[in-house]
């Protein structure tokens, strides 16, 4: 497979973003252990369900509030004629109200976010963060407009998991029934400061401006589908904790947001090509150069595949002693965690994907997203009552919406690539066999240390985990990589070379 009809710029911008991003998840996946294991173990399942419960409402609420202008602000700043501080400002005035009428939604309905008692104090205060999350994310997005990626990581990956992490141990004694909700409203603020510092060096205060209320609202009114695709996306990846909310008890729902965590670290390889790709994708889109974003998405898609489908073989092969990591009560979500990670893989080349047909097709992306939303829901509740009725225990069926949000994606992704392939008259999909290869090589390396006695299980971890990935990357390397691929490595090879 070759992108040789894609510029060699945009291979290189995408390189280098992948760079700069694989930098940041490593350093993210440094500060979110810390805070898994903390979590785990101070606070137990119980409280840390009723913590993931909460974090679904108010990043539902905050997704909402930005209007699809994560993705939809490098459209706009591609084709305007104003000056791109105008734009970037009026989008925060536009996240700025938005979040006002969710955060006064959720203080006056806390029920959304709570099943059981309202914490008081500082915790109370929990939906004000909407707006800094909403302003956090614009702003990152202005950035990565003009490729500056270093701010999305500092941010991101350095900022937010950190003080998360850290303020989570000293809350523990303060205030051990909301210490979490806490430590999250520190890491939000933390991070939005991170944001914002960088975005007004290169924006600045804009010069003459005035907010156009029209202006505004037809900005607004034409991210719709944006914002309802930014928000079918995220629902199809918390809906499982919701439904589970209501079904289970919030232990249950601790122990399947420990799974969700970790399986969510490999989709974060993707959400963070998202800032690179996206103006990419629209400035090719601009100069009607379709078979370069066919090119584009197909080369993005194997480097998320590849990455994620090896990181999820280190997560599930060794499930159990991942799980117990965190703590003893967590190996109970082993099966899940098996089926999440899997998902991610899965979903990469939906993901990519839709990061062009946004642009293309957006209402029938819409479409597309959220039938199989329904899906995943329906399918979640009968696998769910299924396992029920044959008597199974509730860790068993609480990994029922993880395998439907594994099915659903699959499926999701196979129409999404037909779709985008037929309007770029390319193919899309980044899949090849070689990864197959890789996994069957990794999973017998991994199951001679499964296979270990339980007294060795530390093994797992300490000598397994490497050489899983060592022999997953070696035949990625040798059988899979062609010159275009070693570009997130390096430079471009030379023309003809």
């Amino acid at each position: 497979m070759t992108t040789a009809n894609a510029p060699a710029d945009d291979i290189a911008a995408l390189a280098k973003g992948g760079r700069t991003n694989v930098l940041g998840f490593a350093l993210r996946l440094a500060a979110r252990v810390p805070f898994l294991f903390v979590a785990g173990r101070l606070y137990g399942a119980d409280t840390v369900g009723k913590f993931a419960l909460a974090v679904v409402a108010v990043e539902l609420a905050a997704l909402v509030a930005t209007l699809g202008m994560k993705r939809g602000l490098a459209q706009a700043l591609s084709t305007t004629d104003r000056p791109h501080a105008h734009v970037a400002w009026d989008a925060l005035v536009v996240a700025l109200f938005a979040s006002i009428i969710a955060s006064l939604l959720l203080f006056s309905f806390p029920q959304i976010m709570y099943r059981g008692a309202v914490p008081v104090g500082i915790a109370f205060w929990m939906p004000a963060i909407i707006v800094a999350i909403a302003w956090s994310d614009i702003s990152l997005a202005a950035l990565a407009y003009r490729h500056n990626l270093r701010a999305t990581v500092t941010a991101r990956a350095v900022i937010e998991p950190w003080t998360i992490s850290i303020a989570s141990v000293p809350l523990w004694y303060v205030d051990p029934a909301s210490g979490l909700e806490i430590a999250y409203m520190l890491s939000m603020l933390a991070a939005v400061v991170a944001s914002l510092i960088p975005f007004l060096r290169s924006y600045g205060i804009p010069v003459g401006w005035k907010p156009r209320l029209a202006t505004i609202a037809g900005l607004a009114w034409q991210n719709v589908p944006l914002a309802g695709a930014d928000a079918i996306e995220w629902a199809t990846r918390n809906v499982d904790r919701f439904i589970l909310g209501q079904l289970f008890p919030p232990a249950i729902v601790g122990i399947y947001y420990m799974a969700q965590q970790i399986a969510s670290l490999p989709g974060r390889l993707k959400t963070s090509f998202d800032p690179i790709l996206g103006p990419v994708i629209t400035q090719r889109l601009a100069a009607g150069d379709r078979a370069a974003v066919a090119a584009q998405v197909r080369q993005v898609g194997f480097w998320i595949m590849a990455a994620q489908g090896g990181l999820a073989l280190m997560g599930s092969i060794p499930g159990k002693a991942v799980m117990g990591t965190i703590g003893p009560q967590f190996v109970y979500g082993t099966a899940a965690l098996a089926f999440l990670l899997t998902a991610e893989v899965l979903a990469a080349t939906a993901s990519t994907c839709e990061s062009a047909l946004v642009y293309v097709a957006r209402h029938w992306n819409l479409l597309i997203s959220g039938v199989m939303l329904g899906v995943q829901v329906a399918l979640s509740f009968a696998l769910i009552y299924l396992m029920r009725g044959w008597g199974w225990p509730d860790n068993y069926q609480a990994a029922g919406p993880a395998i439907a949000l594994m099915l659903s994606l699959a499926l999701t992704s196979l129409i999404k690539a037909w779709l985008l392939g037929r309007l770029l008259g390319a193919s899309v999909s980044g899949w090849r066999w070689q990864l197959a290869v890789a996994a069957g090589v990794a999973i017998a390396v991994g199951s001679v240390f499964t296979a270990l006695p339980q007294r060795l299980e530390w093994a797992e971890l300490v000598f397994g985990l490497p050489a899983i990935a060592a022999s997953y990357l070696f035949v990625i390397w040798r059988l899979a990589f062609g010159l275009e691929d070693r570009a997130l490595f390096g430079g471009m090879p030379k023309a003809g070379g």
